[in-house]
């Protein structure tokens, strides 16, 4: 995996868009940027524990250094990886000059859930960490909730697993997933189908499991509208 190569690509495309609020320089041969994300990834290796070189190994494979300046990251990621303080404020840094470029954004948190991973197990202190710092970047709890359900899964009663849709698709979107699953989990589809009456039962759980998880996905925007209007 390439980051820098496909960071850059995404950056070159979003240039050449009407009105884009991408910088010029391309991330990858952005100082700032590269000191940002490798201060991001050291201090996230710390959140549980010392950053080691296996978590190292991860960093390198996702923020691709070139070869002159890889001992200079090599040297800034030892010396942020000492403590997790003063994260928020690279994580800042980097909304502030990526504002306009939400995707690029998303594809550093994919970034730093890559590092987490690596050593197999992800600790609750990094999982705030990255929901702090996707917080910071101006992400959605939702794209927050994508990302993280990408690389760690998500459990088998969230709703928006039940549903089978994104966590960030619009509303449009989980309403038609939710007409179609109801209409394939119906009972009526089962009785069609000839068969026995413990099928017609799991369908109708099936048919109200369905239901409760759209009127959760539901509540909850409403509850993060009214949260961000606050």
């Amino acid at each position: 995996m390439s980051f820098f190569r496909n960071i850059t690509s995404l950056a070159a495309r979003r240039a050449r868009e009407p009105d884009c609020g991408c910088p010029d320089k391309m991330p990858g041969d952005d100082p700032q940027f590269s000191a940002a994300v490798t201060a991001l990834g050291a201090k996230l290796a710390r959140a549980d524990g010392r950053p080691d070189d296996e978590e190292f190994a991860a960093f390198s494979e996702v923020f691709q250094a070139d070869n002159g300046s890889a001992r200079n990251v090599r040297r800034l990621y030892n010396f942020a990886g000492q403590t997790t303080r003063g994260y928020e404020s690279y994580a800042r840094q980097l909304r502030k000059r990526y504002a306009g470029c939400p995707q690029l954004l998303e594809d550093v948190l994919d970034g730093l859930f890559h590092i987490a991973v690596s050593d197999g197990a992800v600790t609750p202190r990094e999982v705030h960490y990255l929901e702090r710092v996707a917080h910071l970047f101006g992400l959605s709890p939702l794209a927050f909730r994508r990302i993280k359900a990408t690389h760690l899964g998500a459990p088998a009663d969230d709703p928006y697993v039940i549903l089978d849709v994104q966590p960030d698709a619009s509303d449009d979107a989980v309403r038609k997933a939710w007409r179609d699953a109801l209409s394939a989990a119906h009972p009526d589809r089962a009785l069609s189908r000839g068969l026995p009456v413990e099928f017609v039962e799991v369908a109708e759980a099936k048919a109200s499991a369905i239901n409760a998880a759209y009127h959760q996905v539901m509540r909850e925007r409403r509850e993060l509208l009214a949260a961000g209007a606050a």
